[in-house]
């Protein structure tokens, strides 16, 4: 108790730090998700390719995530973060500088590739420096990181994108990333590793081997990401176009959204240290998404418009719920010594599947309109349920 209680101070440093660091990396990650209506209304670009070049930082990230975790694993987490956030910042000042759709595109590409450190070696960090009975806090404190950054940069990008343009708005992101390397370079300390010898077996024996509980959670994780990115991606344009806000409202809602959703993340996190159980709270989760995409759906048909801000609200919260139940039950169940890697698998199919959602929902947009793409992206949540593990697993170690 007397070394937790010395421990304590600086594990919340840390904490601290790794969630700044997502945030900031999740700003860069989103920023061009909130210039869809600038881009499609404005310039008129049709939706499917705004939503392929807004999914560009996503495709960056899915390509780099297990060599950045397998690096935080060898190398420790410090040098990881801030060396990826420095590579971040001079992405965005590139796309600030070079004006044109392909740089845009292909800066976020790079910067997405740069970014996806702070996924894999930020959580691993929180794990390391927290004790099993603090995780879900600890690990849900930290996925406040993704709906934050998206509040931010739904509440930022777009307000400077309608005053000043594209180049300006990407500032926001060059500032933070910049802003955040050096701090992270400053002040992260990699945690303390048990030693090989003491856990021969939980510590670099395969966990992957062991049974297929990682798998599913990975599976879990890929399907549930679908309603999260749908929301975040479209949400701002479909609040305008369809439910009929004017930009700024439907701005402040989806930053809104996002930030209880990001509050929500910590309850969850807390809910799941006094249940004593990640997963039976991630089936519950994957429930609740099943019922309020649907939600959505019927109150846009009957152009409710206060029910459906509601509704999206709602399905918003519970679409980003369940990531702080899988990145911990994923460090836990993968051991300190493979966590790193289990977590950059973990984010790769997570954001293959997101890179998929720009371009793919709003093909179905295109097609179907926004209530029946909204009711298809329902059978994410639906497909999830039956995958979910029975029983959590922890390694030693």
């Amino acid at each position: 108790m007397q070394q937790m209680a010395k421990t304590r101070p600086k594990a919340w440093l840390m904490l601290a730090l790794g969630l700044s660091a997502q945030t900031v990396g999740t700003v860069f990650v989103n920023a061009p998700a909130f210039l869809i209506p600038l881009l499609h209304q404005q310039d008129g670009l049709p939706l499917a390719q705004a939503g392929l070049l807004a999914s560009a930082p996503t495709v960056g990230t899915a390509l780099t995530l297990i060599a950045w975790g397998a690096l935080a694993d060898r190398y420790g987490e410090r040098w990881v973060i801030t060396a990826g956030l420095a590579l971040t910042a001079l992405a965005a000042l590139g796309a600030v500088l070079v004006p044109g759709y392909i740089p845009l595109g292909l800066f976020g590409l790079a910067g997405g590739m740069a970014s996806a450190s702070c996924n894999a070696a930020s959580g691993r960090l929180v794990v390391g420096w927290f004790p099993r009975h603090q995780r879900g806090l600890a690990m849900g404190i930290r996925q406040m990181a993704v709906p934050l950054g998206t509040a931010i940069a739904a509440l930022t990008v777009p307000t400077v994108a309608d005053a000043s343009g594209i180049g300006p708005a990407l500032m926001v992101p060059l500032v933070l990333t910049a802003a955040a390397a050096v701090s992270c370079g400053l002040w992260i300390s990699d945690p303390p590793r048990a030693t090989t010898s003491a856990h021969p077996e939980g510590s670099t024996a395969n966990p992957y081997r062991a049974s297929s509980f990682l798998w599913r959670i990975h599976a879990v994780s890929v399907l549930l990401v679908v309603p999260q990115l749908t929301l975040t991606i479209f949400g701002l344009v479909w609040l305008i176009a369809d439910v009929r806000l004017d930009s700024v409202l439907a701005g402040a809602i989806v930053g809104g959204a996002q930030l209880v959703g990001a509050l929500g993340r910590i309850a969850v996190g807390v809910w799941s240290d006094r249940l004593g159980s990640r997963v039976r709270l991630l089936r519950w989760v994957a429930v609740a998404g099943l019922v309020t995409m649907p939600l959505i759906t019927v109150a846009d048909a009957m152009s409710l418009q206060v029910v459906a801000t509601v509704a999206f609200v709602a399905a918003t919260v519970v679409s980003v719920a369940d990531n702080g139940l899988a990145f911990t039950s994923v460090a836990e169940a993968a051991g300190p010594r493979w966590s790193g890697k289990a977590l950059g698998t973990q984010n790769t199919g997570q954001f293959l599947a997101a890179a998929g959602v720009g371009p793919g929902v709003g093909a179905l947009v295109g097609l179907l309109g926004y209530p029946l793409a909204y009711l298809m992206v329902a059978a994410a949540p639906l497909a999830a349920i039956p995958l979910i593990p029975e029983r959590d697993v922890h390694a030693e170690g």
